[in-house]
């Protein structure tokens, strides 16, 4: 009954809008709580608030979804050689371009930056589960 509801509703397929907008809600809500958690477990990574930590999951996704494709191409030779370990040095990358980008987010090193790229993936599978 419903499929046919949403059929006449969306003639298009375009799926029900409240559940998308709910959905990216909730990832950005998540993302949040990971950038959150992780820069407090971390001592090399210093944040002032939790609005702060939305603003670099704001931006985080974002030049994530921007930047990360282009580097990953431009880089494709170097990534290939190094078996895609290359991509985590991008990713580090991205962290501290971010941290340059958003005041209240300091990373001390490159270093640092690497290994949050790497508990921010941790905690954000983790999370994710709950889904």
């Amino acid at each position: 009954m419903w499929k046919t509801f949403n059929y006449f509703v969306f003639p298009r397929g375009q799926g029900n809008w409240y559940y998308r907008g709910m959905k990216i809600i909730l990832n950005l809500v998540l993302s949040t709580v990971a950038v959150f958690v992780t820069a407090k477990i971390l001592p090399g990574v210093k944040l002032d608030s939790f609005t702060t930590a939305l603003v670099v999951a704001v931006v985080l996704g974002t030049a994530n979804a921007v930047l990360r494709p282009i580097l990953i191409i431009l880089t494709l030779p170097i990534n290939i050689l190094t078996l895609g370990l290359f991509t985590f040095v991008i990713i580090g990358g991205m962290v501290e371009l971010v941290s340059w980008l958003v005041p209240g987010f300091q990373v001390a090193s490159f270093g640092w930056a690497l290994v949050f790229a790497l508990v921010l993936w941790i905690i954000n599978a983790f999370l994710s589960a709950f889904k």
